[in-house]
């Protein structure tokens, strides 16, 4: 092939300075018919492209080539097989060419299927205000409390208008992601009809032929309590919702390509939905250039259904109580009170805390842990236990750092040096759950402060607080002639007694 120099030269020569072809051809060492069809054309580039490619060793191999190039392109994108493994399984059935030729009839084989199928074509999408919603997830990086952390961060994009919100989790749990659909759907300050999304476990079940699903139970509630008609794509149809696929890559490198710091999710989140609003203020629509995506969204907002309230979305388990009071969920254990102990307990998790009820009643509640193997104790449930045990108060696990209110750690610490103790203030401890903490906190300073440290003096003091004021009624005859008899009088057995020391 002429390279666009050397024609440029012929051309030159012949044509300007009347160089003989036979000449130019010696010079250049090409042949005359390559200078005569030079300068008789208009061509400045000359091409070849062999018309037909032959295959001394491939081509007895053609056929088991192309069957393995089809099963490699139904393969999940991530499970197909590179070019190189492809030709080593050629090579372990006899295959004895090299990499070069089945590169080159891979890559026309590719060609010829799309011609013959478009795939790589799609129609443009329009959607109406308020229609529809698209959702996806994406696994990011943060730095959060000093360490470099992987999280989830859940997507969420109105279709019209392109407003998103993106807020990050430590998982994709299917309580994470009723979390996720909550914080969008208030700060969108509305629900669209329809909502899109991937065919991922915490809401699809089942995948049927088609566009038929069979969707998570507890997801059709949520979508069912804010009149959401859900919608999954077809698998490997990115496209489907090709607004937050694109979304997810944009905003990694624009929001997480620097590990953003923070010190807790709910830090990270509160900048993420800043970030979120002012990139809408900032941005022009995509189909409205006069308009920012903000604009547009104020627009949609007024059309967007009304937002229900929120949805109770937990992922519900039932487990055993351990005679310890503990129960294990998600590789932690929590305590539960001891009340519980031998009966299963159902386990609500819920995005930030686990609710653990029996009997429809809750036995215990707790910040949930997404550590691994740690033991999450409230001292409170263990204190019927104390009653029968009341030496476990000092050796006890729940009990150790146990963050007394002022006056109960007082207390504590002034009854720790007695031989009683720990019995007494188990009795004080007791009392909490029939007169509640403030009150129980407000006797032991009313003690303290007369410097009785001492169980009984709480309790009485307790004991009097429950007295009931006497009820107001209406007078009855009865009533005002008790109320004329005179009022007893305390001291007269004091002045009786100074009178009669006086006598003797």
């Amino acid at each position: 092939m002429l390279v666009v120099e050397t024609i440029a030269r012929i051309r030159r020569d012949h044509l300007v300075k009347g160089v003989p072809i036979k000449k130019i051809a010696r010079d250049l060492r090409v042949s005359r018919n390559t200078v005569r069809k030079v300068v008789r054309g208009d061509e400045t580039s000359f091409s070849y492209e062999r018309k037909i490619q032959p295959m001394p060793k491939l081509g007895p191999w053609v056929e088991e080539l192309e069957r393995q190039l089809e099963a490699n392109e139904r393969r999940r994108r991530r499970d197909r097989l590179s070019l190189l493994q492809i030709h080593e399984d050629l090579s372990a059935l006899g295959y004895e060419g090299g990499y070069d030729a089945v590169r080159r009839y891979a890559r026309t084989w590719r060609r010829r299927r799309r011609l013959l199928s478009p795939s790589q074509a799609y129609v443009p999408l329009s959607f109406d205000p308020g229609e529809a919603y698209q959702f996806d997830w994406s696994h990011e990086y943060a730095v959060l409390s000093g360490t470099t952390t992987r999280v989830k961060a859940a997507h969420m994009r109105l279709c019209h208008s392109r407003m998103y919100l993106v807020q990050v989790f430590p998982r994709e749990g299917q309580e994470m992601v009723f979390e996720a659909h909550e914080r969008a759907f208030r700060f969108f300050g509305g629900v669209c009809r329809r909502g899109i999304y991937d065919n991922m476990k915490t809401a699809v079940s089942t995948v049927f032929v088609g566009k038929k699903r069979d969707y998570n139970r507890r997801f059709l509630e949520m979508c069912s309590h804010h009149l959401v008609e859900p919608v999954a794509c077809t698998p490997g149809a990115g496209w489907e919702k090709g607004q937050v696929e694109k979304q997810v890559g944009d905003l990694r490198g624009r929001l997480f390509a620097r590990s953003p710091r923070s010190r807790s999710h709910a830090e990270l989140n509160a900048w993420l939905m800043d970030r979120c609003i002012e990139d809408a203020k900032k941005q022009p629509h995509p189909t409205i250039p006069d308009k920012t995506v903000w604009q547009v969204f104020e627009e949609e907002r007024l059309l967007l259904m009304a937002y229900r309230g929120p949805f109770d979305g937990f992922h519900a388990s039932e487990v055993a109580v351990s005679k310890t009071c503990l129960v294990r969920f998600d590789s932690n254990q929590y305590s539960v009170a001891a009340r519980a102990v031998g009966r299963p307990v159902d386990v609500r998790a819920y995005a930030d805390r686990i609710v653990i009820r029996q009997d429809g009643e809750p036995v215990a509640e707790h910040p949930r842990s997404f550590a691994r193997g740690t033991i999450v104790y409230d001292p409170w449930h263990y204190v019927p236990i104390l009653t029968r045990k009341p030496g476990a108060l000092r050796n006890g696990a729940p009990f150790k750092g146990w963050k007394l209110p002022r006056a109960l750690g007082r207390l504590r610490t002034r009854l720790a040096g007695r031989d009683d103790g720990d019995r007494q203030f188990v009795k004080v401890l007791t009392a909490v759950q029939e007169d509640g903490l403030e009150a129980v906190e407000a006797a032991c300073a009313e003690a303290l402060d007369c410097g009785a440290c001492s169980a009984d003096v709480v309790l009485n003091i307790l004991a009097r607080q429950r007295q009931p004021a006497p009820p107001a009624s209406i007078p009855t005859p009865e009533g005002l002639r008790l109320r004329q008899r005179p009022l007893a009088d305390c001291q007269r057995y004091d002045r009786l007694r100074e009178a009669g020391h006086g006598a003797r």
